[in-house]
């Protein structure tokens, strides 16, 4: 028993890893991403420099936006610091996102991440989403999408379990299915302390205040008419297919 839970301890660091290197790696803003993370953990700079054996001065400016994206060596090591920081005060958040691995499957219906990138606008048109807040912000490109059950997400998800619909990056379409009143999403993407690229509302149209959170955020909003959720499900199936095709020929 004792060796499943290390192994799955170990499964969950190399989870949240991935995770929030890929979030930092694909951020628009770098420096800020790594500042989020950072105050997620309770670390400070000097605390993090320690650990990484770097001065304060480096963390400061890459937060600060000063020094140019870092790149992906010394993410892997600023990621591995904040994580030894956690275990060595008891490992309280890896052990938080242990139970992670119990969601699949409840929730989170589908998620993946994109074999290449591909613009808000053109992955709308693959899954007939009408764009309705923030079109302008549409030619950004995410990397992956994940498809929630809203209803399930209400019930189910805690603060930190939350964080697993981001996959490896927050750069991507949360696409919440069985929405009923048109605001939920937004109103949960507003409190988060992770934004996506994108959301897609399944269900009730979004209302004037998702709307006004999404173009408070800058996050492009659409709404899914006329498909069932199997159909949404086919049309993601088919766009993954076909970029992995496209990833193959380049």
């Amino acid at each position: 028993m004792g060796m499943e839970v290390v192994g799955l301890e170990r499964d969950v660091k190399d989870f949240l890893a991935k995770m929030i290197a890929g979030d930092v790696i694909m951020a628009r803003r770098p420096g800020e991403a790594m500042k989020k993370w950072r105050e997620l953990f309770h670390v400070s700079q000097v605390e993090l420099a320690r650990e990484m054996d770097v001065s304060p001065s480096v963390i400061s400016d890459y937060e600060g936006g000063r020094r140019k994206s870092p790149g992906t060596r010394f993410v892997r090591r600023w990621v591995m610091a904040l994580l030894s920081i956690d275990e060595a005060r008891g490992g309280k958040l890896i052990m938080e996102l242990s139970r992670l691995e119990r969601l699949r499957g409840g929730a989170i219906l589908d998620i993946r991440e994109l074999p290449r990138p591909i613009s808000i606008r053109d992955f709308c048109d693959a899954i007939r989403a009408e764009i309705v807040a923030c079109e302008e912000e549409a030619h950004r490109s995410i990397y992956g999408y994940t498809l929630i059950d809203s209803i399930k997400a209400m019930y189910t998800l805690s603060g930190w379990e939350f964080l697993q619909i981001f996959g490896q990056t927050s750069e991507r379409a949360l696409i919440f299915t069985r929405v009923r009143h048109g605001r939920s999403p937004m109103v949960a993407i507003r409190i988060s302390m992770l934004k996506p690229g994108a959301v897609i509302m399944h269900g009730a149209r979004p209302d004037k205040l998702a709307i006004d959170l999404a173009e408070l955020e800058k996050i492009p909003l659409a709404h899914i008419k006329g498909l069932r959720i199997r159909e949404v499900q086919e049309a993601l199936a088919e766009l993954y297919t076909r970029l992995a095709g496209l990833a193959a020929e380049s």
